[in-house]
């Protein structure tokens, strides 16, 4: 394995946007050159509504033909971008840049490489119940989605017509999906079945919400919506049967991803070493964590709904006056009710997943990985000054930053002493990052065909400590399809922990040299600040220490 810095300078420009594997040689248009940073806005608001594809039937369009007939006008886009000279730029101005630079590549690696649209059927679930915990949905999703969490019950005349527009694209884009699906992606294929049969039960349970029941044309959408998804799980279920091609992208193809799109400034053989690093010192660190606290008294979980409501209640306090009170993060007025908003509740101990379990014991160490909602609440609350970072990142290129920071901080506020009360919590922080590590670890041999993915969740299940993972087998089932799903996703978690740790290294080494004391206050609240891109490009912001792009 190659050696590599902790400073993210020593990162060359190939690393970040080398040369397309298995792109073939195009002329790239004559644009004219700009150094206006304006032009840089203008042209982020033209490729934001240039990605959203045109309708075909009132479904967003996939097909091949139209991703052919729209490629031109992609490549001027980019040619535009790429003709911009940058130099005079401040640095958050130039990480704009690369972050338009960066969601361009995402368009064209997804046409070219990963064509969720034509490998992976679960691109085509459409009915989310749920809000996600980071920017925007996890893993490729298509731009038709209904998002019931947004819906409150029952329905104003303008909510129900806006929920009529969304439930009407269901069937459309169904039926477009049985001539998209052309890949032969097995393990894709067979695994994503069950996202649509997912979806058919959902829609059922639309008319029992309050009021549809009694709306003859919501009821009527909701069931062409049904016998759409059933119709597509039997055609599904039927090409199944033909699938014989492998799901990952191999490394070389994940390697430029990671690089050119997420912007981590890794490869696949780097992010095996940091995984299997972490993997061991995880499992060591317990190991020694628990003959430390051989004498204590073991944790006892909450066997009640009352007894996990009280100890959630003064799990978030403990928390929340944790971050306050030893100046870790400015705690914003928002930060209470949006951890609150998921608590959680009491779960059977023979049907609870492997987070749960841990939060049955204490639920700092998940609510900590809950500074995910503190970040939705910022954006919701105080958006970004920058239209570029106003929004969530396209194709989960935010996935270092929010995923990366929310298991950083899991070890960093221990590590600060938020368990001095209860040292036993702490064995729960490192079983965690073993799991978070054991996954990542299979879903990198999974991408690189080297194990099927059956074979990376027993990486998986195998690695968790105390045989947390062997417990509840959806969690296990949903992770690695997710992870295979979206390149890089799986690992972000750790290597997104390992750069923000370099971020801190760096920001620490910079205020020693100016004869500066490092406040951990502030290292957080700069992050906050510079917004929910990737880490790399936040490090730059924050310490001025440039990657070579």
């Amino acid at each position: 394995m190659r050696l590599f810095s902790l400073f993210l300078s020593s990162i060359v420009i190939c690393l970040l946007f080398g040369c397309e594997p298995n792109a073939p040689a195009a002329e790239s248009p004559v644009v004219e050159t700009t150094s206006d940073y304006g032009q840089l806005l203008t042209l982020f608001d033209e490729w934001r509504t240039f990605e959203q594809p045109p309708l075909l039937e009132g479904a967003p369009d996939y097909t091949a033909n139209t991703f052919s007939q729209r490629r031109p006008a992609f490549e001027v886009l980019r040619a535009r971008l790429l003709a911009m000279d940058t130099t005079g730029w401040s640095i958050a101005e130039q990480v704009d840049w690369n972050i338009v630079r960066a969601e361009m590549n995402g368009y064209d690696f997804n046409d070219r490489i990963l064509k969720p649209w034509a490998r992976d059927p679960a691109f085509y679930k459409s009915l989310w119940t749920s809000r996600s915990d980071v920017p925007a949905h996890e893993g490729p999703t298509h731009h038709g989605v209904t998002e019931l969490w947004t819906y409150t019950f029952p329905l104003t005349a303008s909510e129900r017509d806006r929920l009529l527009a969304d439930l009407r694209v269901i069937p459309s884009l169904n039926k477009q999906a049985r001539q998209n699906l052309t890949g032969n992606a097995k393990e894709l294929w067979v695994a994503g079945i069950r996202d649509i049969q997912d979806q058919g039960d959902n829609l059922k349970a639309v008319l029992g919400m309050d009021g549809v029941s009694d709306d003859k044309d919501l009821v009527r959408a909701v069931e062409l919506a049904y016998e759409s998804s059933v119709e597509l799980v039997g055609w599904l279920n039927a090409e199944a049967e033909t699938k014989t091609g492998p799901s990952g992208i191999g490394k070389e193809n994940y390697t430029w991803y990671l690089q050119n799109v997420h912007l981590v400034p890794l490869t696949w053989a780097d992010e095996v070493m940091i995984l299997k690093r972490e993997l061991a010192r995880a499992w060591s660190s317990l190991k020694l964590e628990e003959h430390r606290n051989r004498k204590l008294p073991p944790l006892v979980a909450a066997d009640s709904p009352e007894a996990y409501a009280e100890m959630a209640d003064k799990s978030a306090r403990s928390l929340i006056n944790f971050l306050e009170e030893e100046d870790i993060v400015t705690v914003k007025d928002y930060f209470d009710p949006a951890l609150r908003e998921h608590l959680g509740g009491f779960v059977p101990a023979d049907t609870r997943n492997f987070f749960w379990i841990t939060a049955h014991y204490d639920q700092r160490p998940l609510y900590s990985h809950f500074y995910h909602w503190f970040e939705l609440a910022r954006m919701d609350t105080e958006p970004h000054a920058s239209p570029v970072r106003r929004g969530a990142l396209l194709y989960n290129i935010f996935d270092s930053r929010n995923e990366g920071m929310a298991t950083a901080v899991e070890e960093m506020f221990m590590q600060a002493g938020l368990y001095d009360d209860n040292p036993r919590v702490r064995e729960i922080v490192y079983i965690m990052i073993a799991q978070r590590a054991a996954r990542g670890l299979g879903s990198l041999y999974a991408h690189a065909n080297e194990m099927t993915m059956e074979e990376a969740g027993g990486i998986h299940s195998e690695y968790t400590p105390r045989g947390w993972m062997k417990t509840e087998k959806e969690l296990l089932l949903f992770e690695q399809h997710l992870y295979l799903r979206q390149p890089g996703y799986g690992t972000s978690y750790i290597t997104g922990k390992y750069l923000m740790e370099n971020a801190m290294t760096d920001l620490a080494r910079v205020r020693e040299a100016e004869g500066e004391p490092f406040m951990l206050k502030d290292f957080f609240d700069q992050l906050n600040g510079i917004g929910n891109i990737p880490i790399a490009l936040g490090h730059w912001e924050m310490t001025g220490v440039k990657p070579v792009f």
